[in-house]
């Protein structure tokens, strides 16, 4: 019996993009906070935000994205701190994905949308449309989030590596897809 109830575990793993495992995803909320801080204050402004965006190739209408944002920045602060950027986070998720953060049941069409997301994420990191992520587009990826991984190629080829199953130096969308499951802690 305690094989099956492992089964059971491993078929609830998720993609990285709706996370439910909450102490996970709570700490790559901060990573992200993190990033979008440029300055390190503790706050991200629209203006940073807007520029992350940008970065990710998600040109967001200033004032459309002042308008949505604003409402979440406590009055005196000068941006969002972590708790308004979490709820922030919080409202669009339950807006662009019905709150599956918090959901504890898959069924068979969010097994598919997750395969549908991480196909997605693979296009992004797939730069030329060849099936393949190499070393240089994974840094291109990495440069434009602004990670100091991308400054070192070493770092990167490292980062292929550690995931290239069949060692060809690339990694195709189904290593790419075992890499975002394994870093996803199973809901219990």
């Amino acid at each position: 019996m305690e094989s099956n109830n492992e089964n059971k575990k491993v078929s609830r793993q998720s993609s990285s993009f709706r996370l439910r495992s909450p102490s996970l995803n709570a700490l790559r909320l901060q990573r992200i906070f993190d990033l979008f801080d440029k300055n390190g204050d503790g706050f991200i402004t629209v203006e940073e935000l807007s520029q992350a965006l940008s970065r990710l190739g998600l040109n967001a209408d200033l004032s459309d994205l002042k308008s949505t944002v604003e409402s979440y920045i406590q009055p005196g602060n000068t941006g969002l701190n972590f708790d308004d950027f979490s709820s922030l986070h919080k409202t669009l998720d339950d807006s662009f994905f019905g709150g599956a953060c918090g959901e504890e049941n898959e069924d068979s069409s969010s097994s598919a949308e997750d395969e549908s997301d991480l196909a997605e994420a693979f296009k992004v990191f797939d730069e030329n449309g060849d099936g393949f992520i190499s070393a240089r587009e994974l840094q291109a990826v990495l440069k434009k989030l602004g990670l100091p991984e991308g400054g070192e190629m070493e770092r990167v080829e490292k980062m292929i590596v550690s995931v290239d199953r069949n060692q060809d130096g690339r990694v195709d969308f189904f290593e790419f897809k075992n890499m975002m499951r394994t870093v996803v802690i199973p809901s219990s």
